[in-house]
């Protein structure tokens, strides 16, 4: 008789591997994430020199939403389809593009399409990262792991927020700033090319980080994921509704209505984002150790209410607000991207992600719309700072939404339903 060869085990990666994969798909995500903020500091300029309206920049922001209200839920059914290190390069590729376009004229039209191009890669490119996260770090350090990612990919927005002061010469005009985000963008290739031979190499040698089978997603499993992953999708919406379109119009509003310089406008908004780069992981790895998942995203969402309405209404240092916003900005998205990773079936977590992703974008678009319409409809300058109210207040009754939709996601955790998401903590 032969004799039969026992079965070769693969053993797992080691942590480092782990680690540098993480660091190597953020570094795409980093690209990603200047390109994306690379609009808000030229947004003077661009009403100055192109004679854009806040509706106009509004929309450059809103149109990179507005086609991902559709496409970037296909984007999380392609990655669970074709894998994710196929579905990074492919991404990545559509960001550099995009970026290319949005520079190639001034024109409104133009820049728009490029802003189109660009979402269409970008949105789908974050959904196919975190997939790729949560396949390497479930059921490990699975908090910590996104909270790294996200201070590696807000480390892009910071320099972009900041570009005004280290590329100060570039903002004579509009077109300079954009040239540099294209060079920004090449990360998004970078990143996806490095990526792609380490999980080959992973295929071949380790018993994780391999594409395993992924059953047949069918859109009826978008009525399957249970209340709790609707409670996050709400959060989700609400939450960075009251961010990001801010992001958008922040630098402009505090050059008119507190007379900073474009310089201390970036950096005010950039203490946002450093905030997040150092709290977003220790949240996280909080999060690990202790759980109590929904309660921190109540807390979180509670400090946006005020913050608003301190910049609108007082003369208080924005250093004060923009500080509060760090921490919940920190708090939240480090426990509620992982937290579906606790809820959702693995083989289906692309499409929950791009989902989850898909109507955040609406959120975006219509808020960027919103508010760009409101502000020109109260007509918010330097010369009409209160014009800016009417904004605050928008983003403010998000807040106080996002304080519900937390609370209800608690009480279903703690219930017969619930996920474990308030008692999980790390394997190690």
């Amino acid at each position: 008789m032969p004799e039969v060869m026992p079965k070769l085990v693969r053993p797992e990666p080691s942590r480092m591997y782990r680690w540098i994969v993480l660091i190597v798909v953020s570094l795409t995500m980093f690209g990603n994430y200047y390109v994306y903020d690379c609009i808000a500091p030229i947004a003077d300029l661009l009403v100055k020199q192109l004679h854009f309206t806040d509706s106009n920049i509004g929309l450059l922001q809103a149109i990179y939403s507005i086609p991902n209200v559709f496409m970037v839920l296909v984007g999380g059914y392609v990655v669970d389809r074709i894998g994710t290190r196929k579905a990074i390069f492919i991404f990545g590729t559509l960001c550099l593009i995009g970026s290319a376009v949005t520079v190639a004229s001034g024109q409104l039209a133009v820049m728009a399409s490029g802003r189109l191009i660009f979402g269409l890669g970008a949105e789908s490119l974050i959904v196919a990262v975190t997939t790729a996260i949560a396949k390497w770090f479930r059921g490990k350090e699975l908090s910590f792991a996104f909270g790294i990612n996200l201070t590696i990919s807000r480390l892009g927005t910071w320099l972009a927020q900041n570009s005004p002061t280290w590329a100060k010469p570039a903002y004579t005009n509009w077109r300079s700033p954009l040239l540099i985000s294209v060079g920004f963008a090449t990360f998004c290739i970078t990143g996806a090319v490095i990526y792609w031979a380490m999980e080959v190499y992973a295929d071949k040698n380790f018993a994780v980080g391999q594409a395993g089978s992924t059953d047949k997603v069918v859109f009826s499993d978008l009525f399957n994921f249970g209340v709790s992953y609707w409670y996050i999708v709400a959060l989700c919406i609400v939450f960075y509704s009251a961010i990001f379109p801010f992001e958008t119009f922040a630098i402009k509003f505090f050059m008119d209505a507190h007379g900073t310089s474009r310089e201390m406008g970036g950096f005010l908004v950039s203490i946002l984002t450093a905030s997040t780069m150092i709290g977003t992981p220790l949240f996280g790895l909080f999060a690990d150790k202790v759980g109590k998942r929904a309660l921190l995203m109540m807390l979180g969402s509670t400090l946006l209410i005020p913050v608003y309405l301190i910049m609108a209404y007082t003369h208080i240092s924005l250093y004060v607000p923009m500080a509060m916003m760090g921490v919940a900005f920190s708090l939240i998205p480090a426990l509620m991207w992982p937290s579906v990773a606790y809820i959702v079936d693995q083989s289906k977590l692309g499409t929950a992600y791009g989902l989850m992703t898909m109507i955040q974008n609406i959120g975006l678009a219509g808020l960027n719309l919103l508010v760009g319409w409101t502000n020109d409809h109260a007509h918010a300058s330097a010369s009409n700072p209160a014009g800016y109210a009417p904004g605050m207040w928008i983003f403010s009754i998000l807040g106080v939404l996002g304080v519900l939709f937390a609370f209800l996601l608690r009480q279903r955790e703690l219930g017969p339903h619930g996920h474990g998401l308030e008692t999980i903590t790390a394997k190690g």
